[in-house]
């Protein structure tokens, strides 16, 4: 009988690669999934700032309803400066929900656009437009995200 040296540690090299290969793999998904969930972690926290500011305009409804201007704050100089307001509370809830936005999504924007409850086509409704950098996300190669929420207070 003849013998067959070194017949096993082929076997072993071709295992090692094959188990190697399946652990790239591996990794490469959980490299996707971080970059997945960090992209979802990013909307749900865009929603919950949206809904943070509509709290804060039906907490302060009596302003909110009849006069939209102290809750207005647009995506082309969003939360630059504290808005210029005659009511106190709305000037605070939009620095407090800026400094939010900000902290959250440091090249973030947001907008808020109030329509008075005298406009007979859609009285009442405020619409929030949040947008974010996710270009690091998972979003299908799409940089900027855009969260818009319509409601009426």
């Amino acid at each position: 009988m003849r013998k067959h040296n070194g017949f096993t540690l082929l076997e072993v090299l071709v295992t090692l690669l094959i188990v190697s290969l399946a652990l790239l793999g591996i990794a490469g998904i959980l490299a996707n999934s971080l970059k997945n969930d960090q992209s979802a972690y990013s909307r749900s926290q865009a929603v919950l700032l949206a809904a943070d500011i509509i709290d804060r305009m039906r907490a302060n409804r009596t302003t909110a309803e009849i006069d939209p201007s102290p809750y207005a704050l647009s995506l082309a100089l969003p939360c630059v400066k504290s808005p210029a307001s005659a009511n106190a509370i709305a000037q605070s809830d939009l620095t407090e929900w800026c400094a939010a936005l900000k902290a959250a999504f440091p090249s973030g924007t947001g907008s808020v656009t109030r329509i008075a409850s005298t406009d007979t086509v859609s009285p009442g409704q405020v619409t929030i437009v949040v947008q974010w950098d996710d270009s690091h996300g998972g979003a299908g190669g799409i940089a900027t995200q855009t969260v818009t929420i319509e409601t009426r207070l």
